[in-house]
């Protein structure tokens, strides 16, 4: 089983016992209740030149510990007084350490648009992230059939989210295409050994189409690497390691936003 499957298996959990408080039935109809959303996430990324969606996660599987001292609401307002277009919020409890709270602070602490960062198994999990202030959820081909991809983008459709569709090799960035996302990330991050090669992103290119936006995740480290993403046709960078080990993330933003 890979670290990928526990997180979903975990998540899944997590949905059963976050039912038992809140009935599905009850969560749909506070999200439906709410104003709909207008798809800012994908809508910041589709300005001119390439987009930044910047992190903020205090721990992650690979790596650990990430940011004891982890003063989010900071972290996320430098980010936005940097120029960040977006930023993704880690919600997932066990492994990276995150959750609703940091989000749902977030969310109303900044103007950019937010993703919740997290591993959505079930459509319990988009109506939670359109109460806790999200613009955007995650949903990721390795743990999510088309089928499941195709309903929940309909879900998201119907609330005003955003959704970025997550793939790591040919056959999900297909599966991405077939359902119709709006937004493809390829994750440069290797499941399996957790190794980082952004030359994923510049293989898997050519299979989304010009008009879906292209993120290029993991793998950030400079602003030569934002240049060669650019250079591919990159729309988007999501950063979040890089970003924060920084000791000065508004100047750290600054230098890879100068590749522009």
């Amino acid at each position: 089983m890979t670290i990928l499957d526990q997180l979903a298996d975990y998540a899944r959990e997590r949905v059963a016992e976050a039912k038992k408080k809140i009935p599905p039935d009850e969560i749909k109809q506070r999200a439906l209740s709410l104003p709909r959303g207008n798809f800012a996430f994908e809508r910041a990324l589709k300005k001119d030149g390439i987009s930044f969606i910047c992190e903020c996660k205090k721990a992650s599987p690979s790596k650990g510990l990430i940011a004891p001292d982890f003063a989010y609401l900071q972290i996320a307002e430098d980010y936005e007084a940097a120029g960040a277009d977006c930023i993704s919020v880690l919600t997932e409890p066990k492994w990276f350490l995150g959750s609703d709270v940091y989000l749902r602070e977030i969310a109303n602490a900044v103007s950019v648009p937010c993703l919740r960062k997290d591993f959505t198994v079930d459509e319990y999990m988009i109506y939670e992230a359109k109460l806790l202030g999200a613009s955007a959820v995650l949903l990721i081909c390795s743990i999510l059939c088309e089928k499941q991809i195709k309903a929940y983008l309909e879900i998201c459709d119907t609330l005003g989210l955003s959704a970025l569709v997550e793939a790591h090799d040919e056959d999900e960035v297909r599966i991405a295409v077939q359902a119709s996302a709006r937004i493809i990330g390829v994750n440069n991050r290797n499941l399996k050994d957790f190794t980082v090669d952004t030359e994923n992103s510049r293989k898997l290119r050519a299979l989304i189409p010009n008009n879906v936006i292209f993120v290029s995740e993991s793998g950030v480290r400079d602003a030569e690497d934002v240049a060669r993403l650019r250079e591919i046709g990159a729309d988007a960078v999501l950063v979040g390691e890089t970003l924060m080990r920084a000791s000065d993330k508004k100047a750290k933003l600054a230098e890879l936003r100068g590749a522009l």
